[in-house]
């Protein structure tokens, strides 16, 4: 999205922050179950910034049914560094909708996955917004869905993606709608089927 419109990306940006979204997830897996057991100089105090949340999230299961929320939080941290990386400034009307974009979608996905642990969970006293949604977990990821794309779609238009964003944008928000419709809560192999399948979502967003 920071890219000129019309052009590929940085191959060498892109190629820094995939090797970055694999050590961020590594590390906060890391630390997960540890726990379990028993640029410029503003760019990388940004990035920085983010081992806070990497190294306080897997608390945050012990302490609040919103663990998944703390998860987008870290997560989509990128959304911010990769723009400041990119534009060397960060442009609320841009990021901010991008950013939510992604803390909803993981809201989405890793509520599914957690509702494979959900029995676990509750025997252990771990919180998730499994547990917290219950049988309304429907209603709610179909509202964080629905938030995702019009996120989505409001960062396009303040970043004046050209037309074919959309057709790929509305792909993705089918994807969405048919993993939220047809998820069985409780079939942990289809909650895990459904999770997975969020690669193609990504897949849609990214292809434009």
């Amino acid at each position: 999205m920071a890219s000129t419109p019309g052009e590929l990306p940085d191959m060498r940006m892109l190629a820094l922050f995939g090797c970055g979204a694999v050590l961020l997830r590594g590390a906060g897996c890391t630390v997960n179950d540890l726990l379990d057991r028993d640029i410029d100089n503003k760019v990388r105090i940004l990035g920085a910034s983010s081992l806070l949340l990497v190294f306080s999230y897997p608390l945050m299961k012990r302490f609040t049914f919103w663990p998944q929320a703390f998860l987008g939080l870290t997560f989509n941290w990128g959304a911010l560094l990769g723009w400041a990386a990119m534009k060397e400034n960060l442009d609320p009307a841009i990021i901010l909708p991008l950013y939510t974009a992604g803390i909803c979608w993981t809201l989405v996905y890793d509520t599914i996955y957690a509702h494979q642990d959900k029995e676990d969970d509750l025997k252990v006293g771990v919180k998730s917004t499994a547990l917290r949604f219950g049988d309304s977990t429907k209603h709610w990821i179909s509202g964080f869905g629905a938030a995702c794309i019009g996120s989505l779609a409001l960062s396009g238009y303040s970043a004046d993606l050209a037309w074919p964003y959309y057709p790929f944008l509305a792909a993705a928000s089918v994807q969405l709608a048919w993993q939220i419709s047809t998820v069985h809560l409780s079939d942990r192999l289809d909650c895990n089927r459904k999770f997975e399948s969020n690669k193609w979502f990504g897949a849609l967003i990214s292809f434009y």
